[in-house]
């Protein structure tokens, strides 16, 4: 169902719940005028009226307004500050509901207590045929992203997902890391052999004429925040106008004007067509420079320092004040009374946070054609009955238009790893941040930290069931993530050499070999694929999204990793072993070394997967003639099939199954295949 207020934006400039309506809201509006700065050509101040039959919404039709046919307007809201940190004067603010801000284009400075952080983008929007149509601020109409056939969409247990920053970098001439706007035509590249990137063209894994993620096989596309923040790309967790896509991803260097609508639906057009799902990755705790900030502070927002005692104040699980992290927390427990934006109808019991980022959802679910989503801090929105809602609201969108429940995930992110949020089906699934502990403990040859010893460190990191989940498909497991803050937490490359590991190459493999034979969703963070590492200090500034550098690419040693991960990729998105929760560790073996065997599949089926992991310096002497290492109890050969080695693609003799030489670190990976 398409939100009411949606409906009425077709034909009206309308604002939902403004705080302070003596005097009313106006509407500021004018024409882009090119400049040193940009200015607002034929600008008019329209005040605005109470809708008819409502009690909170403000707007004016745009019949009203004396519009010219055809014509691209820039507009804001003028109102009174309802902010609680600042003065209440008059500001202009940007349409909460806006799909497009300029930000070549912004309000007037006002002095102090204000800042150039508030002084918010332009709206855009284009008045055609009588109506008020989503576009770029070059006039190009809004065309909604084409959705995933079902014939190429993979179901939630066959995903491998790769989490895709939206900072990246190049070594320049001097040396000296360069750290840019990886912006959605660098994106497109990376899928669609014709492109060639923009702020990274040249880029080895951007050329014209490859594909570099369908060459790496991930069949899942996630983006960290897309939609619109007001901060220059330092960091992708600060939302500031939800329903439009950033600003600066969709401004590539050189071009004269941002397209940041159409420059997205052409990635997601490409990643559909190529059988990637499109995810996002949205931030509901808190908003960073949001207009409703200023529109109507008390009833959206919360502020813990100003209201102590305040039960919206709490993260869930008991973990302490709510974090806003610089932006603003969004309230979720405090009702009001008045009109539902999704309904249209009057409400007793209507919280407005939660109506406008259903409505955010709807534009996201619509237009940008999403097939997944991953919500942010899970633990500081602090409600779960809104989690839910937002689930259940996105699934609701996605089965509208046809999709299966098997091809849709909503997981959220909370490193506690509070199971009850898949258990009571607030969420589909989680972040499982205890296979990242795990399994860097193991390839430093240690125990968990949680576990008493290191073979159940291992049982524990391949069968995720065995920490309480149901199913495969409600853990997301991942070697790192864009979470690169401190010790730890450090891309695996650098992880590896802090705790004195000089030759990474064969842990970064066994790693990865873990990764994607483990029962969960596989994850990857853009560039570990290759071992990618540190451009800058992951403690300057704190909390640092890393950059990735796809120039590392070329890199023999960090091809070698690529190649290998990519034969490990394609098997877990084709292999049914993998995509089933049955495992079974086959065997242990601690005599002076650490071996552990496992399977995944139905025994004595004609689809299974074993893997032998070292986790430890001991290898076979090679020296010796017909060296072996054995696996007793391998599994037996069906008729008319033979193994094959996956990590070095190559066949197995009968006569060496189970028994090949194995080498320190380092992992096999047998998949049977047909003799």
């Amino acid at each position: 169902m398409i939100p009411d207020l949606l409906i009425r934006r077709r034909t009206a400039f309308v604002l939902w719940r403004p705080k302070r309506v003596v005097p009313p809201p106006t509407l500021v509006i004018g024409t882009f005028q090119p400049g040193n700065p940009p200015s607002l050509a034929n600008r008019r101040a329209i005040p605005l009226a109470l809708v008819p039959g409502t009690t909170d919404v403000w707007g004016v039709s745009a019949a009203a307004c004396g519009l010219v046919d055809g014509t691209v307007y820039h507009y804001w809201f003028e109102i009174s500050d309802s902010s609680p940190f600042r003065d209440g004067r008059r500001l202009l603010c940007a349409d909460p509901l806006a799909a497009t801000v300029d930000w070549r284009l912004t309000a007037e400075r006002l002095p102090a207590p204000y800042s150039v952080d508030d002084q918010a983008p332009a709206s855009v929007v284009k008045f055609a045929g009588g109506a008020l149509a989503p576009c770029d601020p070059g006039g190009e109409v809004v065309v909604a992203a084409k959705p995933i056939a079902a014939s190429q969409a993979a179901g939630n247990n066959r995903l491998v997902i790769y989490e895709l920053p939206t900072s990246w970098t190049r070594i320049n001439v001097e040396g000296e890391p360069q750290v840019g706007v990886g912006s959605f035509r660098d994106v497109l590249a990376l899928i669609d052999h014709a492109e060639s990137g923009a702020n990274f063209a040249g880029s080895p894994a951007l050329e014209a004429g490859r594909s570099y993620l369908r060459e790496l096989g991930i069949n899942a596309l996630e983006l960290l925040p897309p939609a619109d923040s007001f901060v220059d790309r330092e960091w992708g967790y600060a939302t500031s106008n939800y329903c439009a896509p950033d600003h600066d991803l969709g401004f590539p260097e050189g071009h004269s004007s941002p397209t940041p609508n159409t420059d997205l639906v052409a990635l997601v057009d490409a990643c559909h067509a190529g059988g990637i799902r499109f995810f996002i990755d949205v931030v509901m705790a808190f908003g960073t420079h949001d207009p409703i900030e200023h529109l109507n502070f008390e009833e959206f927002h919360i502020a813990p320092e100003l209201s102590p005692g305040d039960p919206d104040n709490q993260q869930s699980g008991g973990q302490g004040t709510r974090d806003g992290f610089g932006g603003r927390l969004w309230r979720y427990a405090r009702s009001v009374n008045g009109y539902d934006l999704l309904s249209g109808a009057p409400a007793a019991t209507l919280v407005p946070a939660r109506a406008y980022l259903q409505a955010y959802l709807h534009r996201w679910m619509t237009d940008f054609a999403v097939d997944g989503i991953r919500m942010d801090s899970v633990n500081n929105i602090a409600n779960w009955d809104f989690v839910q809602e937002f689930k259940d609201a996105a699934r609701a969108a996605w089965q509208a238009r046809g999709g299966s429940d098997a091809t849709f995930l909503v997981v959220g992110e909370e490193l506690s790893v509070p199971l009850a949020l898949v258990e009571q089906r607030r969420l589909d699934g989680l972040w499982n941040e205890d296979f990242k502990r795990m399994t860097r403990n193991a390839v430093l040859g240690r125990n968990d930290d949680k576990e008493p010893s290191f073979e159940w460190t291992v049982r524990r990191m391949i069968d995720c069931r065995l920490n309480g989940f149901a199913d495969g498909a409600q853990a997301v497991n991942y070697l790192g993530s864009h979470d690169v803050e401190g010790f730890r937490n450090e891309r695996l490359f650098n992880f590896l050499q802090n705790n004195g590991v000089v030759q990474t190459e064969e842990r970064i493999k066994l790693a990865f070999a873990c990764l994607l034979t483990a029962v969960g969703i596989p994850q990857i963070l853009a560039g570990d694929e290759f071992a990618d590492q540190h451009d800058l200090s992951v403690g300057n500034p704190a909390k640092q999204r890393d950059a990735v550098n796809y120039d590392r690419l070329a890199e023999p040693f960090r091809r070698r990793v690529f190649e290998y991960v990519s034969r490990l990729v394609k098997l877990r998105t084709s292999e049914p072993a993998l995509s089933a929760n049955d495992t079974e560790f086959l065997h242990v073996d601690f005599a002076g070394k650490r071996v552990v065997v496992w399977r995944r599949g139905v025994p004595g089926s004609d689809s299974q997967v074993v893997v032998i992991a070292n986790f430890s310096d001991f290898g076979t002497d090679t020296r010796v003639l017909n060296a072996e290492y054995r696996v007793p109890n391998w599994p037996a050969t069906p008729a008319g099939l033979g193994w094959g080695e996956v990590t070095q693609a190559r066949d197995v003799p009968d006569e060496w199954v189970g028994r090949e030489p194995i080498f320190p670190w380092e992992a096999k990976v047998y998949v049977l295949r047909p003799a």
